[in-house]
């Protein structure tokens, strides 16, 4: 049985909560990877299996809000963003949390400015080995509540034991992301280490690995991603690969089997490269699998709903771009008419309106993710509205009924 955390009810949801609660209690295993679709006559929306709230963030924000109810009068800073989703933040900022920096470690706050007698937040991400000790310095006093997500610090644990065995580490993710600076802190406390954030990079250190490229062009492709000292001729021999926890994990895993691969052809076997499949998270692996298989049906058209920020929802949106038009939106609010609406496009970094956005038939079919520091409440509304703008949304309630009826038989 999956946890329950004590978080806001205006996180929950009307729609959203009673879909997953009713398909939990026929499927506990989570098996199932069918979307479910709810037919509301010349709108029919396909949802995936899994989406929303990982354990890691709604730990994150019980621990958060807990740090809130607490600390009545007290300073409350919060490192950098909690998740990347702007209506959580902002309802932190509201209740009086003050972000000491940006997502990219830009100060807003001088860390000077915190005392013993306030309370620190640590964001889902974590923190770096530097950052936590300039925090606890402040004094014993200083009250710390860490909402690292446990999954993540799974990932500092592997790169520990690699670093113990001699392995050289190598990070899957994107540099200036700040779980991926977070684990890179650690990482080279333990080894020499560097990053690497897609399979192209991969097959050039492969490459290298192997010496169908000279070690010089090392630097070339890799400069100011190392850990200090690196020697690529030392440092290549033996490696092990962790992640960013939020990256497409079936990447993580084509760019473990390509340097898997460089360690064979250089020395015959694959005995100086580390197995770390089990530094996959759960809810990556599950958000973006779901996802797959609500592809393989038909649809007209994709609606991913996640900050704009929030590295998971992106490899969603890169997935679902692969086999249909997909609109990246961060709330209902983007969603302006049946005519138009206004999204993220991935590609060009660019939020931008998209006019005609909807196909001249019937009925129409949309599906439906979200990231995994997206609330259930949020996508909610984007059924709602999505609903509306069709003028279909006296189905809801005969669609949902269903799910009602599975848990109530279910409670008797």
């Amino acid at each position: 049985m999956r946890k329950q955390f004590n978080i806001p009810t205006y996180y929950r949801s009307s729609i959203i909560s009673i879909i997953k609660q009713a398909r939990n209690m026929e499927d506990r295993f989570r098996k199932d990877l069918t979307p479910t679709i709810l037919d509301l006559d010349k709108l029919i929306l396909k949802i995936a299996r899994h989406f929303g709230f990982c354990y890691g963030v709604e730990n994150a924000i019980e621990i958060a809000y807990r740090a809130i109810e607490e600390n009545p009068g007290k300073k409350i800073y919060l490192i950098s963003e909690m998740i990347h989703n702007p209506h959580v933040n902002q309802d932190l900022k509201q209740k009086g949390i003050q972000f000491l920096m940006k997502t990219d470690g830009t100060p807003i706050i001088p860390l000077e400015e915190v005392t013993e007698n306030d309370a620190v937040i640590i964001p889902a991400f974590g923190i770096s080995v530097d950052i936590l000790e300039k925090i606890r310095q402040k004094g014993p006093n200083l009250l710390i509540y860490n909402t690292t997500c446990p999954f993540v610090e799974k990932v500092w644990n592997r790169a520990e034991s690699l670093g113990k065995k001699n392995y050289t580490i190598v990070i899957h993710g994107k540099y200036k992301h700040e779980e991926t600076r977070t684990t890179f802190s650690y990482a080279k406390l333990y080894a020499p280490s560097l990053v690497i954030e897609n399979i192209k990079e991969a097959k050039i250190l492969a490459e290298i690995i192997s010496g169908e490229r000279p070690l010089q062009e090392f630097f070339e492709h890799f400069k100011n991603r190392t850990s200090d000292g690196f020697d690529p001729y030392k440092h290549l021999q033996k490696i092990g690969v962790v992640n960013q926890t939020t990256m497409l994990a079936t990447e993580t895993l084509e760019i473990s089997e390509i340097l898997r691969q460089a360690i064979i052809k250089k020395y015959g076997n694959a005995e100086y490269f580390a197995d770390t499949k089990d530094t996959l998270c759960y809810a990556t692996w599950e958000n973006q699998t779901a996802l797959k298989e609500m592809l393989k049906s038909d649809g007209d058209l994709a609606v991913i709903v996640g900050g704009y920020n929030s590295s998971n929802t992106s490899h969603l949106v890169e997935l679902c771009e692969e086999k249909l038009p997909t609109y990246y939106i961060k709330d209902n609010e983007e969603i302006l008419s049946i005519n138009s609406i206004q999204h993220l496009d991935l590609q060009k970094n660019k939020v931008k309106i998209t006019d005609n956005w909807i196909p001249s038939k019937e009925p129409v079919t949309i599906l439906l993710s979200a990231g995994a520091s997206c609330p259930d409440s949020l996508v909610d509304k984007v059924i709602q509205k999505l609903a509306q703008i069709f003028s279909v949304e006296d189905k809801l309630e005969k669609e949902l009924k269903p799910y009602i009826d599975i848990i109530k038989n279910k409670v008797k």
